[in-house]
């Protein structure tokens, strides 16, 4: 006779990743990641190299509009249990904005914070291309290079955020915790959780208070959900 189900299950072949196709029962609830990059500050517009080795910039009266909006959003959709961030204020400000909504104590993570650009921070891009050109080119080239005068390379960004991520995977198994972070650890997380190369950093475009997930199952894998939602700030 003809099927009862119009929509089959697929079916699975070698190497097909699971997930996607949604978790197994057995696997139970993820851990859920959601990313919310900083609001604006000053340095922002402007498009200038700002890490963890700068000024630690205070945000904007932009990013503390931008970070109310956020706090809306997350007291609209009613499922964040956890806010984590980065011990950068531009960050620890946002996340006390969605914080003070939710009624959720804000915890620190180090392994959160934005790359050390080293000499690079508060320059724009053609500033540094102009004065450190050589170096510049190198660190685009390839991940194990750092920035000039002692900066992180993003292969040493990329273990940071990995054992983070490995800490509060196992922290908040089954639960669903607003991370608070920057633009480097926010792309890392995605990047991993594709399995995409490094240069792929390159290739995301991250918004200022933008709103990024990514779900992580018990046997290992990761579901990136959303990649720079901004629609709460329009």
């Amino acid at each position: 006779g003809e099927p009862t189900d119009a929509h089959p299950a697929p079916q699975r072949t070698a190497g097909t990743p699971q997930t996607g196709w949604g978790s197994a029962p057995d696997l139970g609830a993820p851990a859920t990641l959601v990313l919310l990059r900083h609001g604006e500050t000053a340095l922002t517009p402007e498009k200038r190299f700002s890490g963890s080795g700068g000024t630690d910039p205070e945000l904007s009266a932009v990013g503390r509009g931008q970070a109310e909006r956020a706090a809306e959003h997350f007291a609209a959709l009613g499922t964040v249990q956890e806010i984590v961030s980065s011990p950068l204020r531009r960050c620890r400000e946002t996340a006390a904005a969605v914080a003070a909504r939710l009624g959720l104590d804000v915890r620190i993570d180090e392994g959160l914070r934005e790359t050390d650009f080293g000499a690079w921070e508060g320059l724009t891009f053609g500033e540094v291309r102009e004065r450190y050109g050589d170096d510049l080119t190198a660190w685009l080239a390839s991940p194990d290079t750092a920035p000039t005068g002692g900066g992180e390379s993003f292969a040493e960004v990329a273990e940071r955020v990995a054992a983070a991520r490995d800490r509060l995977v196992a922290r908040y198994a089954g639960r669903t915790v607003l991370l608070v972070t920057h633009v480097t650890p926010i792309k890392t997380l995605v990047r991993l959780a594709l399995g995409a190369p490094p240069e792929a950093l390159f290739r995301m475009e991250l918004s200022a208070a933008s709103v990024s997930t990514v779900a992580y199952y018990g046997d290992g894998n990761a579901s990136v959900r959303l990649l720079n939602d901004t629609s709460h700030l329009r």
